[in-house]
């Protein structure tokens, strides 16, 4: 039998053995994985590079086309004349709607011609969930406003100013309601003729629920599409000491002088709510009525309705005044036969307007296909508005 000295001495020259072993082991795939960790480098910066070389290539091309687009317009068709001197040919910027205003009135006829002037007017922005994800709208709610960007799509020259442009003429002045019909140049006007049909709103934001932004004070048509929505800032927004021209300082120049509710329209509102209030934005028939009265408390008539009631009378009295004789049924000026019409919500709201600008509402009726759209309404903000509704 070995000694104890000569176990012990075979035992550590075998755990030496084996710690060299290790240790030769160890080394050997760290050599492995260094090699390893470099080509994988080598790869990610050839990767790197050739994303960036590519960018730089479609770049490179994009200029290219701009510049052949440019040339190309700038050289004459065969079947025209060359122009003595070519201008450069102005750059395109295409842009698609992100989404579509589903608002409470449902025709140009009453649209406020400014935001927030009444404040019960609603729409909602339903957006396109294949361009706008709901992601995109987290956070908007934490705003009391935001700017609305869209586009004046019932402008009848739009046809026009898009197929032929050139043909298109800008018309330099436009008649503005607070001057009486007097014109003003297009870019000191909000007229949404402008050279290119671009509105900017600002409004109310009441409620965000996915792909839909509830907002209120608005001043757009039904069906309008909305190019980008931005948050309303304050503290840059909003100018101190803003100035602007005389005529705009007028206070209540379209406002009206009062507003009565007939009976019959008092009766014929709740037929027509029945239908109405399952898309409807408002939570009762009242506080519709209370829309209408806001919408109404402002001259909402174009400027050739204003004028030509009252024209029978001034011609009237200036028949007086050189003694001819005048018919006994225009001297009171109310022009009783004029009714007018106001479509909000699906409902046809028809009212009379006199001369001293007092106007009874005398019926409601329901519109052709009320009801049957697929619309936000009341009940589908209600849960996100809280007891306290709107």
């Amino acid at each position: 039998m070995a000694p104890p000295q000569s176990l012990a001495a075979a035992a550590l020259a075998a755990t030496a053995a084996a710690v060299v072993f290790s240790s030769l082991l160890y080394r050997r795939k760290c050599g492995h994985l260094a090699t390893r960790v470099r080509e994988l480098e080598a790869t990610l910066a050839a990767a790197v590079e050739k994303a960036a070389s590519e960018r730089r290539g479609r770049v490179r091309a994009q200029q290219s086309l701009r510049r052949a687009l440019a040339l190309s317009e700038k050289e004459p068709r065969a079947d025209e004349a060359r122009p003595a001197k070519a201008a450069a040919a102005p750059a395109s910027y295409p842009m698609e709607p992100i989404g579509t205003v589903q608002s409470c009135f449902s025709t140009r006829n009453g649209t406020p011609r400014q935001p927030l002037v009444v404040t019960l007017a609603r729409a909602t922005v339903a957006f396109d969930p294949g361009r706008v994800p709901a992601a995109a709208l987290e956070g908007l709610a934490s705003y009391s406003h935001c700017w609305i960007l869209y586009v004046f799509h019932l402008n009848t020259d739009l046809d026009k100013m898009w197929k032929d442009p050139a043909r298109s003429k800008l018309k330099a002045k436009v008649r503005v309601p607070r001057l009486k019909g007097k014109k003003m140049g297009v870019l000191a006007t909000r007229s949404p003729h402008r050279p290119n049909p671009i509105g900017l709103s600002v409004a109310k934001v009441e409620a965000v629920d996915g792909h839909a932004v509830l907002l209120s004070g608005v001043d757009l048509v039904d069906g309008t599409p909305v190019l980008d929505i931005k948050p309303y800032l304050p503290y840059s927004d909003s100018v101190k000491g803003a100035a602007v021209p005389g005529w705009l300082e007028v206070d209540g120049a379209l406002a009206v002088e009062s507003i009565h509710f007939s009976e019959h329209f008092i009766s014929a509102l709740p037929l027509c709510w029945v239908h109405a209030q399952k898309q409807s934005l408002y939570a009762s028939a009242d506080e519709f009525q209370d829309l209408i009265k806001q919408v109404l408390s402002w001259d909402i008539r174009s400027l050739s309705q204003q004028i030509r009631p009252h024209q029978v009378n001034m011609e009237t009295e200036t028949n007086h005044h050189y003694g001819e004789e005048a018919d006994e049924n225009q001297g009171d000026g109310a022009c009783p036969g004029v009714i007018y019409h106001l479509h909000l919500e699906g409902i046809d709201v028809s009212y009379r307007i006199d001369q001293g600008s007092n106007i009874v509402v005398e019926d409601a009726t329901l519109l052709p296909g009320a009801g049957n759209q697929n619309r936000h309404g009341y009940l589908t903000w209600r849960d996100k508005l809280g007891s306290s509704g709107l």
